[in-house]
């Protein structure tokens, strides 16, 4: 089974540990988290830097000044060669999984490239405060602070948050509070299992951060959203944060969160020429829009098509990534899909772990390939919504 007529395959890659808003990742620049990753990918997957020929790397939300030049960064600063050229990519949340499958369109269609680095990453604390037409002058009192973590949370083509689709999911499939709060205790439980036990440890790449006023540093080494000691009752009680007599509240919902996350794509070929052990096949993808009202639908016609085009059912799939923006989306698209809960988000979810919008795409797919390599299991599928209505999936076969 081939991406297109060529094995695209994922040598390995890595991850920052999850940073909650305000929390260890607020003052690293997004480049620096990259280059982090990228570095970490390459040395697991046993590439060297000047075999690199392409670099692409999903960000959503532009916070630096310099943003516009993070993939060119990121190249010259991992060590890459200066010929080789970058990309910058946005698909929302599915910016990441659009870098690994833009990598392997690279790689179909030009056989110039051999190695490719993909990755993404979200450095939602540095996002900045704008007021606009402030070079033209405003009159006193005039100027309106936006705040782009905020402003980017709502679709403006049709006025909403996307708390409220989620919200409109709620009533669709008639989705109660309490087993939202369930799920998202379900998350948070599974996520301190798999830090405690070292699974989550085997994929992030530990980073030196900023640790005080006069240079000191620390080593940030685990996800720090998770929540040890939450409880449904705890989650009960919990205001609706959205919608006055609502059910999607700050316990139930993916938290605010910055990351990192990078992959080296190549062809089975080129990996057997170097003598490399891949750790997984890009087998399909999927991509397909849905209602803005309802954008956290997404996930099921994507995963739909990108069975269809693996010739695969959903039962042929041992572990599943559905990305948690919400626990009604998730629900939600459970209740379409009727996947197997058992094989879904087995290490917890974003509801615990956090959703760094570029970023996420690549993590949980590296999740659910090193899980399968865990399991001994064959197929893997990751896939989640995108704000304004779209929805993306990934389906991978462990090589391990």
């Amino acid at each position: 089974m081939n991406f297109y007529g060529k094995d695209i395959v994922i040598l390995d890659g890595a991850r920052t540990p999850l940073a909650h808003y305000g929390g260890s990742l607020k003052d690293v620049h997004p480049t620096d988290m990259s280059v982090h990753v990228a570095k970490e990918a390459m040395e697991r997957s046993s590439v060297e830097p000047d075999w690199i020929d392409h670099v692409v790397w999903g960000n959503a939300s532009q916070s630096s000044g310099d943003a516009q030049y993070l993939s060119r960064h990121i190249a010259l600063k991992a060590g890459c060669p200066i010929p080789v050229p970058a990309l910058n990519l946005g698909r929302i949340c599915g910016s990441g999984l659009e870098a690994i499958v833009t990598a392997g369109r690279m790689l179909v269609v030009d056989d110039e490239y051999k190695f490719i680095l993909a990755g993404g990453v979200e450095a939602m604390d540095q996002m900045p405060f704008v007021i606009r037409n402030a070079r033209d002058g405003l009159r006193y009192g005039e100027g309106v602070i936006e705040h782009w973590v905020d402003m980017n949370f709502i679709d403006s083509y049709n006025g909403l948050r996307m708390a409220l689709t989620a919200e409109n999911l709620v009533e669709k499939y008639k989705i109660p509070r309490d087993e939202q709060d369930e799920f998202a205790y379900r998350s948070h439980m599974l996520a301190k299992a798999a830090r405690d036990s070292g699974r989550l440890a085997k994929e992030i790449a530990p980073i030196e951060v900023p640790a005080g006023r006069r240079g000191e540093t620390k080593l940030f080494e685990q996800d720090e959203r998770i929540r040890d000691d939450t409880t449904v009752e705890k989650l009960s009680k919990l205001k609706p944060a959205f919608k006055k007599d609502g059910t999607v509240t700050a316990g139930n919902a993916c938290p605010i969160t910055d990351g990192a996350a990078a992959v080296v794509v190549t062809t089975m070929e080129y990996a057997k020429e170097r003598g490399l052990n891949p750790l997984a096949r890009l087998v399909s993808y999927g991509a397909m829009g849905c209602d803005p009202d309802i954008m956290g639908i997404g996930p099921v016609p994507a995963t739909r098509q990108a069975l269809q085009r693996a010739g695969l059912e959903l039962n042929d799939i041992d572990i599943i990534e559905l990305n948690e923006a919400f626990a009604a989306q998730y629900l939600a698209c459970e209740r379409e899909l009727k996947n197997n809960r058992e094989i879904t988000n087995v290490n917890g979810g974003a509801i615990a772990l956090g959703h760094p919008t570029a970023c996420t795409g690549v993590r949980i797919s590296l999740t659910a390939m090193y899980e399968l390599r865990e399991r001994n299991k064959r197929y893997g599928l990751s896939t989640m919504c995108i704000g304004g209505g779209q929805g993306m999936a990934g389906i991978f076969e462990s090589l391990t």
